[in-house]
């Protein structure tokens, strides 16, 4: 299994923002489908004021720019929900102009080698 994070901004207006967020607890079954179909195991998005932060578990051929971009094209029902989607989101500051979802950069796992508890050897 692989795991991305990505970065991406609401619009900012709060009824755009409840839009959103009522959208996202009824996403449409064929959006499901295609992003399960694609590979993607597990998304979490978070929201902290206008900047969400999505979270994905996929198998371990799935790549992110290619994945997700096929996991939103994958139907026309996919489609009509990302372009629905955009009319809510903005790009990220920090993300470039053929960058959507901005990957973000991982800087620490608890499951690093280095950050596992130690055996004593003794035990």
């Amino acid at each position: 299994m692989k795991c991305f994070a990505l970065t991406l901004c609401l619009q900012d207006d709060p009824k755009k923002i409840e839009m959103y967020k009522e959208y996202h607890r009824r996403v449409w079954p064929e959006v499901l489908a295609d992003l399960r179909s694609s590979g993607i195991q597990t998304m979490r998005i978070f929201l902290r004021g206008r900047r969400m932060f999505m979270y994905v578990e996929t198998d371990d051929d799935f790549d992110p720019v290619e994945g997700l971009q096929r996991a939103g094209s994958r139907s026309a029902r996919s489609r009509e929900w990302n372009a629905l989607m955009a009319t809510l989101q903005e790009r990220a500051p920090e993300a470039s102009p053929e960058e959507w979802w901005a990957p973000m950069e991982l800087v620490f796992d608890t499951s690093w080698p280095q950050h596992l508890p130690q055996s004593s050897g003794g035990e």
